[in-house]
């Protein structure tokens, strides 16, 4: 098994490229499309970084994972689907997400809401095959209610990548304010990824490195467990609650969720084009971070 991870400096994100290289396959999670919210422009040179990468070790993708629909970037998940192939994969529970922001932006009847625009859906316990490696779906709600870890294992190594749930011992935990989220929900979440081995790679979707630390794509279940500033051993699901709701009560809404969500819960998809040939994004006023 190896793991290469990918900084999206803009929206500071990891895409990780999972890869079993004796089979010469390869997956990739949580990739990024460049969006300049200024300009309504979109670009690929960060997914194309990933691409090029790929094909430079003459890797197959089987399988493009989101962890989750994002609200801080758009998707790359169809531009790297119609260049590699590859199946894309999200959690069953995608639904729900959909359910909810279809009524925030008042999509129209055509946008479905059953998942259907995802190949793969994963539910907890799912597995993936990917050559030797094992990649087992771990529901851990909280953040969204859709949220999946994905664990993935061969002979010698176990790594989880676990998307917005948990970051850097330094940053702490995901905010739980969006529609849907629950910190209580989110902290049994958490649980079951800190009852992992110790030594368990866990590799991050992003990291907010505080003044003179560079960004770090990975940390380990010992590292959470010891030092996490809102999860570590000695705090508990009361504790957490009371802080996490306190924290998320300040903080403002991404710069980016109003794009980002009504792409990604359509698979990276971008609005059709309309009869001048531009495609346009809903902007729903006063209604999020009310």
């Amino acid at each position: 098994m190896q793991v290469h991870s990918f900084l999206h400096q803009d929206t500071e994100t990891f895409t990780h490229v999972l890869a079993d290289t004796s089979k010469q396959l390869c997956a990739v999670i949580d990739p990024v499309l460049d969006f300049d919210p200024k300009s309504g422009s979109t670009g690929s040179t960060g997914i194309d970084e990933v691409i090029e990468f790929v094909r430079s070790q003459e890797w197959q993708l089987v399988y493009i994972i989101e962890t989750h629909a994002h609200a801080d970037h758009l998707s790359a998940a169809i531009h790297l689907q119609q260049t590699l192939g590859g199946e894309l994969v999200m959690g069953k529970y995608i639904t729900q997400v959909q359910k909810i922001f279809k009524q925030i932006f008042n999509f129209d009847t055509s946008f479905r809401t059953d998942a259907s625009q995802f190949d793969i859906l994963t539910a907890e316990g799912d597995t993936l095959v990917l050559g030797e490696i094992t990649i087992t779906a771990m529901h851990v709600p909280g953040h969204t209610p859709a949220d999946m870890a994905y664990i993935a294992t061969d002979d010698s190594k176990t790594a989880v990548f676990v998307g917005d749930t948990l970051f850097a011992p330094d940053v702490g935990t995901a905010r739980c304010d969006f529609p849907g989220g629950d910190a209580r929900t989110l902290y049994q979440s958490i649980q079951k990824i800190l009852d992992l081995a110790d030594d368990t790679v866990i590799y991050l979707c992003h990291d907010y490195p505080s003044q003179g630390r560079k960004h770090c794509a990975t940390t380990t279940v010992a590292a959470q467990k010891l030092t996490n500033i809102h999860v570590k051993e000695g705090i508990n699901e009361e504790e957490f609650v009371e802080m996490r709701e306190r924290r998320d009560a300040t903080l403002e809404m991404p710069r980016l969720i109003i794009p980002s969500v009504q792409v990604n819960i359509d698979a990276g998809k971008l609005p059709e084009p309309e009869s001048n040939g531009t495609r346009y994004l809903k902007v729903p006023i006063n209604v999020l971070g009310q």
